[in-house]
This record gives structure tokens, sequence and C-alpha cells, in this order.
């Protein structure tokens, strides 16, 4: 008996009897109109997908990356969280539904699921997409403004994905603010651009003041420690490309990499990473230069030296000593998830860790580990200890 499909497989197969019988040129110039509405920077109150012929260049070309982006969002979560799994999602912004099987794929099985979307035709894409998964077949797809008038009916999960940069400010925090009152957590996936970040920074902000605790990426509920306008956080997840994908950019390459921003919440408390690498490590011989966001004490401030350099290309490596961590960038006064007051208690730090060959298994660790892993491995994790 064959083995059944991965989500990210069944995905695959239904995105691709989608294109038969849609003319190449057609979907191309689709895509192409997308992309600059994707890249825009200004927020629209009508949905960007209008027709079928819309919904189904958007579904092949960027459902895939959304998915796959989204995927590793909730990867990050679900360690943070490893006693708990969604009993319900509701997808804001939903379309034709990558987020909804993106959660399947982190926690499988059923659960009741609603997609919320203002775009009807990409709704009914999406049920029809969603009819290929056993899972997703019962999930109920409902048409709703997504705004400032948003209402989310109580649900363990909300997600709200690749959509704050289609609102304007004020819709923005009405969607945040309306999952933060229905969810026990929300996952916030945008754009790896310095305007999504920004995004997912306002969006960061309100969860918090709302009594949320940040579970992924960041190690703390702390003020972020990058200065704002100087450089941004942001991931990146590796996405298979279609034949839309290459007639579309003119590539040759199998894969492309999805720049994206994140950030996961909960009302109950996680356990997020103690470090997580914020930028691709760099091997060099002998040693790996890993860029850190953690947390440190009050007095690591005073010891501020050197700062890792904002660019995801290699630089010059620090002299190592044994495990040499570049001190904090930039700190926070503020106690990394609340605390006891300003300066009494561990702080934000962003600051790079060099790693050697006398570190014997971390060494190996650190060789292996990739742009967005926690950091140290967590124990027990493959051989990396």
């Amino acid at each position: 008996m064959n083995a059944p499909l991965s989500p990210s497989d069944t995905l695959r197969t239904a995105l691709a009897h989608l294109l038969d019988g849609l003319p190449p040129k057609a979907a191309a110039q689709a895509v192409e109109r997308l992309i600059v509405n994707y890249r825009g920077r200004t927020p629209t109150d009508a949905p960007v997908l209008r027709d079928r012929s819309d919904v189904v260049a958007y579904a092949a070309y960027r459902m895939p990356a959304t998915f796959e982006a989204v995927c590793a969002a909730l990867e990050a979560f679900a360690r943070a969280v490893p006693d708990w799994e969604p009993g319900s999602h509701v997808d804001v912004g939903g379309g034709t539904g990558a987020a909804t099987w993106a959660v399947n794929a982190t926690w499988t099985g059923g659960r009741p699921v609603t997609v919320l979307d203002w775009a009807e035709p990409a709704l009914a894409l999406g049920r029809e997409i969603a009819a290929a998964h056993p899972d997703l077949k019962p999930t109920e797809w409902q048409r709703s403004r997504i705004g400032s008038a948003l209402t989310i009916e109580s649900t363990d999960l909300v997600t709200i994905s690749y959509v704050l940069g289609e609102l304007t400010d004020a819709d923005r925090t009405a969607v945040v603010d309306a999952a933060a009152t229905a969810a026990q957590a929300v996952v916030v996936v945008e754009p790896g651009t310095p305007d999504g970040y920004a995004r997912v920074i306002d969006a960061r902000d309100r969860l918090i003041a709302a009594g949320f605790h940040i579970a992924a990426p960041c190690p703390h509920s702390a003020a972020c420690p990058i200065v704002p306008g100087e450089d941004w956080c942001h991931f990146a997840a590796r996405v298979s490309r279609s034949s839309l994908h290459r007639q579309v950019k003119g590539g040759s390459l199998a894969y492309e990499d999805e720049k994206f921003s994140y950030v996961a919440a909960t009302r109950f408390a996680p356990a997020p990473a103690a470090s997580r690498v914020v930028r691709k490590p760099q091997i060099r011989k002998g040693q790996v230069l890993l860029d850190l966001c953690g947390t440190g004490t009050p007095a690591a401030k005073d010891a501020a030296t050197t700062a890792p350099t904002p660019t995801d290309v290699a630089t010059a490596a620090p002299t190592p000593t044994d495990v040499a961590t570049a001190a904090p960038a930039v700190t926070s006064g503020a106690d990394a998830d609340g605390g006891n007051g300003p300066g009494t208690g561990p702080v934000p730090t962003l600051g790079r860790t060099i790693v050697t060959k006398r570190h014997g298994p971390l060494y190996k660790a650190a060789r292996d580990a990739d742009w967005g892993d926690a950091w140290p491995p967590p124990t027990g994790d493959d051989d990396r200890a």
C-alpha cells in the first residue's frame, strides 16, 4: 500500500490541477499584477483577488510560499508549547487557506476550522482545494469584512498571515485586537521586509499589551532589541518552484527562499527558546559565527564592545577565545517578561557567539544550525547536545 501524501505534497498536487486549461500567458500576467500588489505599500479597502483567474494565479504562485513560511513559524511555535495543540482554528484573511493547510501539517488530525476572507472567489477556490484533504473537508469558508467590524468567535488559535499589509492602520489594529480577544494563541506572519517586520512588531506590542506571552521567535516578551530603521528581524523558508514560478521569474533553480517575519503569542506561559539564530550562520575554518537574539543580565549592558553587522553576508570574524560572545548590541532595561521592573532581571540581547572545534558536539551542532533555529539545540534534538 502506498503511503499517504504529506499535506505539502497533497497541496502541490491540487494546485497543479488548477492550472489545467488556464492559458500560461494569462496566468503569468495575473501573477505579475499580483506581485505589484503584494510588494506595494498602499493599503486597500477592497480585495486584491478579484476573480477566478486572479485566484488561480495567486494560489498556484503564492500559496506554496505562504504555506512553507507559516509552517516554519508554526514549527517554532510548536516547540515552545510542546504539550499544547489547537482544538479549533480561525484563519483571518485566509484567502485560499494556505495557513489552514500549515496548521494541519503542524498538528495532524481534524479540528473545527473557519477561514474568514472578504474575497468570495478566494473562498470558493479554497474550498475546492481543501476537498483534496480529508481533514480539511469540513472547514467552513465564510465571507467577512477584514477590518474594524471583524468579530471572531472564541477559538484556540487564530492565524493572520500575509494580510495586514492590505489593511489601513485602523483596520490592522482592529484585526489584531479581535484576535487577542478571541484566541488562546495568535500567530501573525508577514513578508520578510522592513515594512512587514514593522507590522509584526506592532502586532507583537498589541498582543503583549493584551496579556499575551511571546512564544516565538523571540526568547522574551520585552521590547525587541533591534534599533528601528537600522535592521529588521526576518527568516527564510525553502520553497520548491513550480513551472509557473520559473515561467514568471525566468529562473532555472528548482527552489527559492521565502523571506518572512512572524510572531507567535499565547495567553498561557510558553517555553521559548533560550536564544534564536537570527541570521544565516557563517561557517569559517574551525569556527561557526552565530548571530543570536537572547537574554542576558542587566550588567551585560556595560560590557558591550561589538555588534553584529546588520547583513546576511559573511563579515570579518572576531578573534575567537572559547565560545566568545559579542556583548549585546542593544539591550532593554526591562525584565524580559515583565519581572521586577527596570534593570532588575534578564534583558534582551542581540549579539554574536563563536563556536569552535574545542566545543566538540556543540561545534557540530553549530555547523548544522540553520537560520531561525533555537540555540543551543534542545537536549535530545537528533544527536546535537
